[in-house]
């Protein structure tokens, strides 16, 4: 009966910190949506304007706006490019049709959720969502997104992004199967040390009702510390890969607004590129800064870029977790 007692009293005092925890959550809910409501519109406003004026640019300046992020940024986002890459040949115009659709949607819901937080239903000179409380505040707004989103449109739009993915992934998983295969490896050799030696060490300084989760999380740590090693040694060969070819790009996008402007540098410029070797010295000038400059960055961004180009960290490690992860580590 002691034993009964006790899980019980085990189970309701988790079941206390759970509503403890749903509770802060359900406010933290609220500021976030206070800031998405913000932040989210300037976002798709700017990104479709920067969309606009790179569509506007000359396929030359283009070029090499393309060729000088290869070439100096390829090996900081290695299969975040090679998955552009990979996208381009298997629907990335379905992609971005699909997020403008749901761009569309998400502005749709945030201008109702302003109406909706102007409301004064019961007409006392305040608004209703300032008298609800947290809990009554997430599930008002969740209702009003079920109610006035266009579920079919949605779906469709999120079916296509799943569809290219699905191919860009594969060709991910081929593309760079020696790193995620250098990364399992790493990640098998660290676990049985991690749960020979430092699982139970931890496990005492946890309560016993979530010991489970003690092998769980640390298998994410050893993983996340592998996949840190392997795409290490995979960005140098990246990096060195997309200096050369976004050199090259710099290079000819460079001859051919000479070769368009009629300046010859004495000779050097000729009407057809194949005529010279000038592109291909510059463009080991360009690679030779590129790959340099990756090196003296340790491939990782200083501060205020990292913050400012945060999308791309985050995506750049959410594939590269997401195709190591479709293979399981051997026991």
């Amino acid at each position: 009966m002691t034993s009964e007692t006790e899980e019980k009293k085990t189970a309701e005092d988790a079941a206390k910190k759970v509503a403890e925890i749903a509770e802060k959550m359900s406010g933290f809910a609220k500021v976030l949506l206070d800031f998405v409501v913000v932040a989210v519109p300037v976002m798709i406003k700017y990104g479709r304007l920067f969309r606009e004026h790179m569509e506007k640019l000359p396929e030359n300046a283009l070029n090499f706006i393309i060729g000088f992020i290869f070439c100096f940024f390829g090996g900081l986002y290695p299969v975040l490019f090679a998955a552009v890459q990979a996208a381009e040949h298997g629907g990335r115009k379905k992609v971005l049709d699909a997020i403008h659709e749901i761009s569309d949607e998400v502005v749709k819901i945030i201008d109702e959720s302003k109406k909706d937080d102007d409301e004064d239903a019961d007409k006392d000179g305040k608004a209703d969502v300032s008298q609800l409380d947290s809990k009554e505040f997430v599930q008002r707004k969740v209702l009003l997104v079920l109610k006035k989103i266009n579920p079919q449109k949605v779906d469709n739009a999120m079916a296509s992004i799943y569809q290219v993915w699905v191919a860009v992934a594969a060709v991910l998983t081929i593309q760079f199967a020696r790193a995620i295969s250098l990364a399992l490896s790493i990640a098998d050799f660290m676990n049985r040390p991690v749960e020979h030696y430092c699982t139970p060490f931890i496990k005492k300084f946890v309560p016993d009702e979530y010991d489970k989760w003690v092998p769980v999380v640390s298998g994410w740590i050893t993983k996340s510390i592998a996949m840190s090693i392997a795409w290490y040694i995979q960005s140098l060969r990246s990096a060195l890969a997309s200096a050369l070819i976004g050199g090259l790009m710099m290079a000819r996008a460079s001859y051919e607004a000479l070769r368009v402007r009629d300046i010859t540098l004495g000779g050097i410029i000729k009407k057809d590129h194949n005529d010279t070797m000038a592109d291909e010295y510059l463009s080991y000038v360009y690679a030779a800064m590129g790959f340099t400059f990756q090196l003296m960055l340790g491939f990782d961004l200083p501060f205020p870029f990292n913050v400012i180009l945060w999308p791309f960290e985050l995506g750049e490690w959410a594939i590269r977790w997401s195709i190591t992860s479709a293979t399981h580590v051997p026991n």
